[in-house]
């Protein structure tokens, strides 16, 4: 397929027209995130939810996957997917790994970051029903706060539905046009607003009006919304009996770059996951080599990442 690269200086958040309509693009550009129905076939989603389960019960190995507890269910006697609320790093598992390489999917990365992809995050998320804790909820945020590489503009996530995803069961919801401001710091929320799970930190703003900006997501199964890292989202407590899961790949291209986040608003997460990987045994270890074994390539060549 023959497409062009973008030489229209009014645009700064996609880079060609491989997949995108000038109606898409004007969209990303003004809002920082696009909504493609059905893009991921029902099969591929089933296998990764399976994939999920057969980890969650130890079915399988788990050889470099983070399987992540929910902190409320780790007070009860819940197993298997009643107990893990994530699965990440999930780039080497051959089941997951056809999502991150969905060559449609792909197609549209490319019009976002270029033709060089790596995929630099990767997780499974199963949002349990809330036990009445709050521990099912993912506080506002921006993505950009965990990542040490820019620029930020060739940097995109996609996130899939694996089943109808409601306000009820705690859709994802985002504030439009927000990808055009700054960082902000990011910590845990107030021990006021209940449990919340490991590294959910929340944006930290005097701005008030968030929840008049709020559009939420609902999305069948196979939607697939790719946002920008600088976009404010988040999601609520899933108040249904059923769980709400999705997979999330995220994109950088291979020209961006490394940078050290030391003495910025990103040390404190930096430092949380080097204390980690120090109480795991991994000591002394450079924060970007810590991302340079978790990334892979995806298409295209390998560059700075």
């Amino acid at each position: 397929m023959e497409y062009k690269y973008n030489t229209n200086s009014d645009y700064k958040y996609s880079v060609s027209d491989l997949m995108l309509t000038r109606e898409q693009r004007d969209f990303y550009e003004i809002n920082g995130y696009l909504v493609i129905p059905k893009l991921i076939p029902d099969y591929l989603l089933d296998r990764c939810c399976n994939r999920f389960v057969d980890l969650s019960h130890g079915k399988v190995s788990r050889d470099g996957i983070t399987m992540m507890k929910d902190i409320s269910r780790m007070k009860t006697s819940g197993q298997g997917e009643y107990l893990y609320g994530k699965a990440q790093d999930i780039l080497w598992d051959e089941e997951f790994y056809e999502y991150a390489r969905y060559p449609k999917m792909l197609d549209y990365i490319e019009s976002f970051i270029g033709p060089n992809v790596m995929a630099m995050h990767s997780m499974f998320i199963n949002k349990q029903p809330d036990i009445g804790t709050n521990s099912s909820r993912h506080p506002v945020h921006q993505d950009l706060y965990y990542f040490p590489f820019r620029p930020a503009n060739l940097i995109v996530a996609s996130w899939t539905a694996c089943v109808p995803v409601t306000v009820d069961n705690g859709c994802l919801y985002v504030l439009p046009g927000t990808h055009t401001g700054d960082l902000y710091p990011h910590n845990y929320p107030e021990p006021k607003d209940g449990e919340i799970n490991k590294m959910y930190h929340e944006m930290k703003t005097n701005n008030n009006d968030n929840d008049q900006k709020k559009v939420f997501l609902e999305m069948e199964k196979g939607d697939t919304v790719f946002f920008h890292p600088l976009l404010i989202h988040g999601s609520g407590i899933n108040k249904t009996q059923g769980f709400r899961k999705a997979i999330s790949v995220h994109y950088a291209s291979s020209n961006c770059s490394y940078i050290d986040v030391s003495g910025t608003i990103q040390d404190n997460i930096k430092n949380e996951v080097l204390d980690i990987l120090a109480k795991r045994g991994i000591k002394d270890v450079d924060y970007t080599l810590v991302w340079k074994n978790h990334c892979r390539l995806i298409r295209g060549a390998r560059a700075n990442l």
